[in-house]
């Protein structure tokens, strides 16, 4: 009954109260935009807009019109987006590193969604050596994981150094024991930030045990210690320790994708090349 084209016109004139303005919104002339609206009108059997040489202004039809052209519209472009998508179909479990979670790849999971609506994106946030066990259990498809630099396995996507990090308000004391906030064992955060400084002959003792980012990420800002991040992902409210704190190098980290053998290849390939594309 309502031609989409007449009710995005009648939407700009209702917006800009201007049928010059909302002719150059939409790249139309104004006796286009005259003649959608006298269209419009006689569609619905109802007068919607008055104008004279001052103002334009909605009736109390055209103001009914206006709530129901939006739903529309609405619901035409969500139509369109769903039989325009691709069609391929499936289920594709995927697990995410929770400080991964931290990119830009929450954005790259709603898009890769709307672009294939036919796929079932199941999502399992976790430590990365806990989603590669379940990969090789069979129990995930495809994992955006932390892991050592050069590691042979999956693709990398990019590479980032780990750095101490601390609230501003932290002052660290060279002669007493670092205060460590870490991951559960096992854990590669864990593992370096130990090691290194063991290798380096400084003491330390762990404050706070973690599970998850979150967990890290309150510890870190109520200053019971010092976590280590890659340096991306340091969050605006913290800093990463100044170099006078005389703390050893950490070394690099690398996130990448791994897939299971086993794994739906279309939808894995799929999605990998959207996180590729993105460097989330």
């Amino acid at each position: 009954m309502f031609d989409p084209v007449l009710l995005k016109t009648f939407i700009s004139v209702a917006e800009t109260l201007s049928f010059t303005n909302a002719g150059a919104l939409l790249g139309l002339s104004q006796p286009t935009v005259s003649q959608h609206i006298r269209k419009l009108e006689k569609a619905a059997g109802r007068h919607l807009i008055t104008r004279d040489t001052r103002d334009v202004r909605l009736t109390d039809n055209g103001d009914a019109l206006l709530g129901f052209a939006r739903t529309i519209l609405a619901a035409h472009d969500d139509a369109a987006s769903y039989f325009t998508g691709s069609a391929m179909r499936g289920r594709l479990r995927f697990g995410s590193a929770d400080d991964l979670a931290l990119t830009q790849l929450p954005q790259v999971l709603r898009e890769f969604r709307q672009l294939y609506p036919h796929i079932n994106l199941e999502l399992t946030v976790s430590q990365s050596s806990a989603l590669m066990r379940r990969l090789q259990a069979g129990q995930l498809d495809l994992v955006f994981v932390k892991q050592e630099p050069g590691s042979p396995v999956g693709r990398l996507v990019r590479r980032d150094r780990m750095v101490w990090v601390m609230h501003p308000s932290v002052t660290i004391d060279p002669d007493a024991p670092l205060p460590l906030i870490v991951y559960q064992s096992p854990s590669l955060s864990r593992q370096l930030s130990i090691q290194a400084l063991e290798d380096n002959g400084r003491t330390w003792h762990i404050t706070c045990n973690v599970k998850e980012v979150n967990g890290a990420l309150a510890a870190t800002r109520a200053g019971i210690g010092i976590a280590v991040f890659p340096q991306s992902l340091i969050p605006s409210d913290l800093v990463q320790v100044p170099s006078g704190a005389d703390l050893p190098q950490l070394g690099d980290i690398d996130f990448a994708l791994v897939a299971g053998p086993k794994a739906a290849t279309d939808a894995v390939e799929a999605l990998t090349a959207a996180i590729m594309r993105a460097g989330a």
